[in-house]
């Protein structure tokens, strides 16, 4: 979603004229992307912001600016006072009309004729990837709902963002539309809970409906959609992923902890034996489908008994990807002004050790039953020499070709399997129905 916020500042720059670059010294303005959603995230964007501080007293003319969570929805004054070198600040999910605005002609850069071009060639209105990613991008982020209204008690986004907006149906087309134009054959389509989308439009379209309307674009392979809630996971999305070809078997929604008294303390407002419901649904309904959730260990009063709840149900339930963290308290969200944090770093650490080494032995256990499966693999890029893509489940897949095949779909017969990636060679015969192949697994820690 910070991707997304962020190419849409980068589009707007780039109709005045300007163009990127990998070197920010040679950079006329500098746009600092942040999140706030983790401790370590925010340490980081202050890091950068005092190492901005430098580059601005050398070059006074250089434009810097803040945008994200850490600016907030509200605006952050105490962000303000202690960086007063920031030329501007905005708010996620921005369209970089401040900065736009701060930006007189004079430090307009000049136009490259063919980049002119180019962003002539588009109507007003239509999205336009960042030059050096127009034909280059294969998977695009498409937010689809803004903020949130659920508020958990750890977690500070509806603060950051704001309340839940969902954008209308024709907007969000026209963007993949667009994307599709530029070369883009996968599109994620993202919220903070994606499958309320809609909710905040009375008889407005659901989730479901909208997966519907993307599916019909010409040109697109693959559509994707994270992250859901328990609560909203409706048997009518759940169809729309088994039915509809170009929505992949793949779905995200996190159960956080997996002891009932930890989820209520949570907000997560659903229970342990629920969300086991809801896994078995999912794979009754999509037999296929690859289930990744979200991990938080640690959380304040958590007990090594409740932690061991959350290890036994990973281990019962076999989920195929877990986004792991250790609890940090966010300041003003309820977790951090009720609860003391009170499980220390190093107990943290253990428990986080454990469920990453269950998860790494499973993953090898899940890998090993698609040792010669033909797996259908959208390619994205190559990486220390082999092509790189995503089987229908999101699975890493490596492999070795001569032929340019960026962007095209490929056939891809595993005969490497380790614990987080797949690898393999291309086989010329087309495989079958590739969307409801084997299950697949991956951790990723973040």
């Amino acid at each position: 979603m910070n991707y997304s916020d962020a190419r849409r500042v980068a589009t707007e720059l780039e109709k005045l004229g300007y163009r990127a670059t990998p070197k920010m010294n040679e950079a006329d303005v500098v746009v600092l992307q942040t999140c706030t959603v983790r401790q370590q995230s925010e340490d980081k964007a202050y890091n950068k912001l005092h190492n901005l501080k430098k580059i601005k007293t050398d070059n006074p003319d250089k434009t810097i600016a803040v945008m994200g969570c850490v600016v907030g929805v509200r605006g952050n004054e105490t962000l303000e006072e202690t960086f007063p070198f920031v030329d501007v600040f905005m708010e996620p999910a921005t369209d970089g009309l401040p900065l736009v605005a701060h930006l007189t002609q004079d430090e307009v850069a000049e136009f490259e004729l063919e980049q002119r071009e180019a962003v002539q060639n588009w109507q007003d209105g239509e999205v336009i990837l960042p030059a050096h990613e127009r034909g280059q991008m294969v998977a695009a982020p498409v937010s689809i709902v803004y903020g949130c209204s659920h508020a958990c008690t750890f977690c500070i986004i509806p603060s950051k963002r704001g309340k839940e907006r969902s954008r209308p149906v024709g907007e969000i087309a026209a963007e993949v539309r667009s994307l599709v134009a530029q070369g883009v054959k996968e599109v994620m389509l993202l919220g903070q809970i994606v499958d309320r989308y809609g909710y905040d439009i009375p008889n407005g379209p659901d989730l479901a409906d909208l997966l519907t309307v993307i599916n019909g674009i010409d040109g697109l392979e693959r559509i994707r959609f994270l992250t859901s809630h328990p609560n909203y996971m409706t048997d009518k999305i759940l169809h729309a992923v088994a039915d509809l070809p170009k929505v992949m078997p793949h779905i995200e929604v996190p159960i956080q902890a997996g002891n009932n008294k930890v989820l209520k303390e949570m907000k997560r407002e659903y229970t342990r034996e629920e969300y086991i419901k809801l896994i078995d649904r999912i794979r009754t309904i999509v037999p296929e489908a690859a289930i990744n959730c979200d991990i938080i260990v640690g959380f304040p009063n958590e007990t090594i008994e409740e932690f061991q709840d959350t290890y036994d149900l990973l281990e019962e339930l076999r989920i195929d990807k877990i986004h792991l963290a250790r609890y940090s308290p966010r300041p003003g969200t309820v977790s951090d002004r009720k609860y003391d944090d009170d499980v220390a770093d190093e107990e943290k650490r253990r428990r986080f050790h454990l469920i990453e080494d269950q998860h790494r032995r499973i993953n090898h256990e899940k890998n090993q039953l698609m040792m010669g499966s033909i797996q259908q693999v959208l390619v994205e890029d190559t990486q220390k020499g082999r092509w790189r893509g995503r089987n229908p489940q999101g699975k890493l897949v490596f492999f070795t070709d001569p032929r340019d095949l960026k962007g095209q779909l490929v056939d891809v017969k595993i005969d490497i399997t380790g614990p987080w990636s797949l690898s393999g060679e291309a086989v010329d015969k087309p495989a079958e129905e590739p969307k409801k192949s084997a299950d697949s697994i991956e951790l990723t820690v973040l």
